[in-house]
């Protein structure tokens, strides 16, 4: 099985050079800071550019509105809101309650002069609500939750990407009771000859979000 690099990612990609430095600088200190703070899981270092770098910017293609702010739930290490930032888009906003995990997000953003900002706190306190025209996530919570996060910061004409894993069906039904919206379902880009065998992602996109009466 060949294995998913740095050289991978720019071919799957077709990022700039300078991008690429940025995204490299962004590994260097993930790996870093991963020595004293659990960022990630440390089982997916191994394959770190495309379980996080090429997973991550995959939504990038998904973004119709260059401009339109970006609101990142529970960003953690910065998968996937910070690499869009990084990758060029210009109103990202990166929201996470984890202090040390703030700092390092705000390590990232200085050292790779990117335009992202930090919201230290809960989501449901951020006080900007219906300003999102994209609201992303990975690896927070159930479909139902990040729907009951996501509707009151989600700007009219709005759309949730959230990136999930083989078992997204078992979310999707009964948020689907609770919810009317137009669902889109993009097989991840992960799930190419590079990955290891085994359950493939998803990538769910969805619009005209409301809840049901």
């Amino acid at each position: 099985m060949v294995k998913f690099h740095e050289s991978s990612f720019c071919a799957a990609t077709g990022v700039s050079d300078g991008t690429f430095e940025k995204l490299s600088l962004y590994m260097e200190r993930l790996l870093k800071w991963q020595a004293r703070f659990n960022l990630v899981g440390s089982s997916t270092l191994k394959d770190a550019w495309r379980r996080h770098m090429f997973d991550s910017s995959q939504i990038f293609g998904h973004i119709d509105d260059v401009g339109g702010r970006v609101l990142d739930l529970g960003s953690g290490a910065g998968f996937p809101g910070l690499v869009l930032s990084i990758m060029g888009l210009p109103n990202v906003v990166l929201l996470e309650s984890n202090g040390k995990k703030c700092s390092f997000l705000r390590e990232v953003i200085r050292e790779t002069a990117c335009s992202a900002e930090v919201f230290n706190g809960r989501i449901e306190d951020y006080p900007e609500i219906q300003s999102a025209k994209y609201i992303t996530s990975r690896a927070l919570a159930p479909l139902g939750d990040l729907l009951l996060m996501s509707y009151p910061l989600l700007a009219s004409g709005g759309k949730c990407l959230f990136l999930k894993g083989h078992r997204y069906e078992e979310e999707l039904t009964p948020a689907k009771k609770r919810w009317t919206m137009e669902v889109s379902i993009h097989p991840s880009n992960t799930n190419d000859v590079y990955s290891k065998p085994g359950p493939s992602g998803v990538l769910i996109a969805i619009r005209d979000l409301s809840p049901r009466e």
